[in-house]
């Protein structure tokens, strides 16, 4: 099953709190971006921006899991949500 956009950017928003409450991983979101704590708040609207968050969270399998579990959804909804945002789409090299 396919989710909205809509859907999608609730769910990245819902793990961005994730991130945000995250003390050990914050701080490497914001180094690995370059985004600073007011640009959370400033661009957490941006669907682009959104697209990020979940792109750093796919970084380790280790994050999704923990992110997933602590939120209580399945494992592939922040890949899916990822698909549905700006620069998420897959790219077929054949």
């Amino acid at each position: 099953m396919q989710i909205s956009a809509h859907s999608a950017e609730t769910l990245a928003l819902q793990i961005l709190a994730w991130l945000v409450g995250n003390d050990e991983l914050l701080p490497v979101f914001l180094g690995a971006s370059g985004a600073s704590e007011a640009d959370l708040r400033a661009r957490a609207a941006e669907p682009e921006f959104l697209g990020s968050v979940l792109d750093f969270l796919m970084m380790d399998d280790a994050w999704v899991i923990q992110c997933c579990d602590h939120i209580g959804i399945s494992y592939e909804l922040p890949m899916q949500a990822r698909h549905m945002l700006p620069g998420g789409a897959q790219v077929n090299w054949t």
